[in-house]
């Protein structure tokens, strides 16, 4: 059946090209296991990413995985780095080159929370997303009681568009969700 609208990014735009290092990003390495370990460790992580990682080996799967997301166009994953030490991470999910849409995902270390540095790379990202990729639409769900996720959000220029009611699953059980959205020409 052929489809009434042409995609608005061809297939391959992300596998074409290496994956960028940005100003404050780059791709994981495995290098980086300390701090994923650390990150997937930490209560607050696990209660809004639910995602445990208990040793080396899960860390270093989970770091491999992301240029095979990459390549496949599905997902992307960049560290968020201090003295290109990683504290962070920044990531594009639910890549759809067909409508040129993707939502943002984040997290940072408990020691590097507090200092804008989630904005700073949502606001990087979000400029080469638009800038670069020239995808049309960036989103950022998170459920309503992660405060700091909406003040990230709502910082780096993301405005509240709504509530999903029950649409995400954590550890405790359904939550509503915050819909935060961009398109590139605002």
């Amino acid at each position: 059946m052929p489809n009434l609208t042409a995609p608005a990014l061809p297939a391959g735009t992300l596998r074409q090209m290496p994956q960028p290092r940005l100003t404050g990003l780059r791709p994981w390495r495995e290098a980086d296991t300390p701090a994923v370990r650390e990150a997937f460790s930490d209560a607050g992580t696990q209660r809004w990413h639910v995602l445990r990682i208990d040793d080396d080996a899960e860390a270093l799967a989970w770091i491999a995985r992301w240029p095979r997301r990459w390549a496949a166009e599905e997902a992307a994953s960049w560290a968020i780095v201090s003295d290109d030490q990683a504290i962070g991470q920044i990531g594009l999910r639910q890549i759809s080159l067909y409508e040129a849409k993707a939502h943002i995902s984040y997290w940072t270390l408990p020691a590097a929370r507090g200092r804008g540095l989630a904005g700073q790379a949502v606001r990087t990202l979000t400029d080469w997303c638009f800038g670069t990729l020239r995808l049309h639409r960036l989103s950022i769900e998170h459920s309503v009681h992660n405060e700091s996720s909406c003040r990230v959000a709502s910082k780096a220029g993301f405005p509240l568009e709504g509530t999903l009611c029950g649409s995400m699953l954590h550890a405790d059980g359904w939550h509503d969700a915050h819909s935060h959205g961009r398109l590139r020409g605002d």
